[in-house]
């Protein structure tokens, strides 16, 4: 089989050495980790319809993977197998200024297709705070968000037309340039399917035009509840920002060692709030804003005056899991959403999920829409402690649930959030979209163990035993 995959993709594109495919035993969810058996780098379409057929011939399980940041282990081969790594493909293939829509290969940058389309005034609004190196691919995998989804959407707001790539190995196409398309919507189907349905290797994405007028501001409270309380008031006061973040102070006082910024390390709270349209209509808004702000006691506020200063704002946001590096060397994320008027009860009882199982847990917020990433640092080398990790993020999602929420924002359910979909939905609903699963992908061949748990242990399933199952009673 190996001469096979070397004959479609070139020799130096299989990859099977001990040392290569270590790289590629997780994704940005790293506690969870299976090497697969090979890595294949396909080129082109041709080339992973190649692969796909090939994988069917011989019965062998195939994953595919853009750049490795996601954070559920969606691209992570727990079935062993081929991973198809999809990172060559990143042509920007046309921007059509005039319908406002870009053609992109999977493994194109979401930066790259906001930089090809910026002599035209547009960008791609999905903005992870991997955006310099997440894919195309992978933002339709997961459904993508960032701290802009608030006013614009997630990535299914945005993308027209998908080419893919069956699990069988045939071509299709789902959706087109046109924003109505008749029929089933099978374009929805796809997008958030976590590369269970077949591979997107092609996307036809709409741009949205740059606002006249950017007003990004940075707040500090004496906690976080008092800032999440500001947040709530400010949607309630019939404001939508294109954005509003917040982290507390533990991540607030990590980012300042790591970029000494000038922060204000005695806040209990960091909230950024981005504002964008037309010049007047900001004025209105951002008036609205200090005062639901002032309301809650804010204790200091800065408007950035340039684009340099928004860029240093969007950095103490952007760097912040990066910094919480510098506090223990593995961080678990996860990505439950609640109510924004559940926002300060979640963040009390996170805190007391933390003290009961002995961890430190740092916060970070897309606080508009009630999307919590709270980061779990520990060890990985101690046992106590991974398994201290997965029981308490077993019970923030099950809190988030409780509240009115639901397990996933935009990281996706993957490997990791497997054993809580019976949280959110019945016996029924699982059997109903395993038949939409089984439709497209009959063999299981494509990202098995994905989404929709297995009825048998993982042993059984074929499964490779991970640490969260080696340290659970079940998987």
């Amino acid at each position: 089989m190996q001469d096979e995959l070397r004959q479609i993709v070139g020799a130096e594109y299989v990859l099977t050495s001990h040392v290569d495919l270590s790289v590629y035993e997780c994704d940005a969810e790293t506690l969870d980790v299976a090497p697969p058996e090979i890595v294949v780098l396909p080129k082109s379409t041709a080339e992973v319809a190649a692969v796909v057929r090939l994988a069917n011939k011989y019965n062998v399980p195939f994953c595919p993977r853009g750049a490795g940041t996601g954070l559920s282990g969606g691209a992570t081969a727990i079935f062993g197998g081929i991973l198809l790594v999809l990172t060559r493909m990143t042509r920007v293939l046309e921007i059509d200024p005039v319908d406002r829509i870009a053609i992109a290969e999977a493994g194109a940058t979401n930066l790259s297709i906001s930089q090809a389309a910026e002599p035209y005034g547009l960008y791609f609004a999905p903005d992870p705070s991997s955006q310099s190196a997440s894919t195309v691919g992978g933002n339709l995998a997961e459904n993508a968000g960032g701290p802009h989804c608030l006013k614009y959407g997630m990535t299914t707001n945005h993308v027209l037309g998908v080419t893919v790539v069956l699990p069988d190995g045939r071509l299709t196409t789902f959706g087109g340039r046109a924003r109505d398309q008749v029929g089933l919507d099978l374009l929805g189907v796809f997008v958030g399917s976590e590369g269970t349905l077949g591979l997107a290797t092609e996307a036809i994405l709409k741009l949205v035009p740059r606002a006249q007028a950017v007003e990004t501001m940075l707040a500090y409270f004496s906690s976080v509840e008092a800032g999440g309380q500001a947040v709530s008031d400010i949607v309630a006061a019939g404001v939508v920002p294109a954005a509003m973040e917040m982290i507390d102070q533990l991540t607030l006082n990590a980012v300042e060692d790591a970029h000494n910024m000038g922060l204000n390390r005695s806040a209990g709270a960091l909230l950024i709030v981005e504002l964008d349209g037309p010049r007047a209509g900001i004025l209105v808004h951002r008036a609205i804003v200090e005062t639901c702000l002032h309301d809650n006691g804010v204790l200091e506020v800065f408007w950035a005056k340039d684009q340099k200063e928004r860029a240093k704002i969007w950095k103490a946001r952007k760097s912040a899991f990066g910094a919480l590096g510098r506090i223990a060397p593995h961080g678990y994320v996860l990505d439950g959403v609640i109510p924004r008027s559940k926002l300060a009860e979640a963040i009390r009882k996170i805190g007391e999920i933390g003290e009961k199982r002995k961890l430190i847990i740092a916060n970070v917020y897309h606080a508009g829409d009630g999307n919590l990433h709270p980061c779990m640092l520990y060890h990985r080398d101690n046992p106590s402690e991974v398994e201290s990790v997965l029981m308490a993020g077993r019970e923030i999602l099950e809190l988030c649930v409780d509240l009115g929420g639901t397990l996933s924002g935009e990281h996706g359910i993957g490997v990791e959030k497997i054993g809580e979909m019976h949280r959110v939905f019945t016996e029924a609903d699982m059997e109903a979209m395993g038949w939409v699963k089984h439709a497209f992908n009959p063999r299981n061949l494509c990202n098995p163990g994905k989404i929709l748990p297995t009825p048998k242990a993982c042993g059984e399933s074929g499964g490779r035993a991970m640490l969260r199952h080696k340290l659970s009673t079940s998987c």
